[in-house]
């Protein structure tokens, strides 16, 4: 059975910074495209960043220079370092596995709430 785990997520004050990490279990992650996406109260999911199985990287306007997303295969694992953290950041973070693969063939997590705010 495959699942992602979110962690890492929390309240943060307004240009501070918040590291959040998805580990995988059942499934090899170095075989999947990997992706952080949101979804802020009020709005539609998004994508914040994205890493390929070869590394290649894109990030959102909103976070390009703010955020990075990387990824340690040896420990199945995928993070996303956000930095100058902004309120319109809060979200619901959500890792996923698959990125580009049909819908069915996508792995998601729970979600990690971060927070920014004074």
């Amino acid at each position: 059975q495959v699942q992602l785990v979110e962690s890492g997520g929390g309240l943060v004050q307004p240009g501070g910074s918040l590291s959040i990490s998805c580990t995988a279990s059942g499934l090899t992650l170095r075989l999947y495209h990997m992706g952080w996406y949101r979804t802020a109260p009020g709005k539609q999911r998004e994508m914040v960043a994205t890493i390929s199985t070869g590394g290649n990287i894109k990030y959102a306007d909103s976070v390009k220079g703010r955020f990075a997303i990387s990824r340690d295969n040896a420990k199945n694992t995928v993070y996303l370092q956000m930095n100058s953290l902004k309120p319109e950041d809060t979200a619901v973070y959500y890792c996923n596995a698959g990125v580009g693969l049909p819908g069915p063939l996508q792995y998601w997590g729970q979600g990690t709430q971060v927070t920014v705010s004074s």
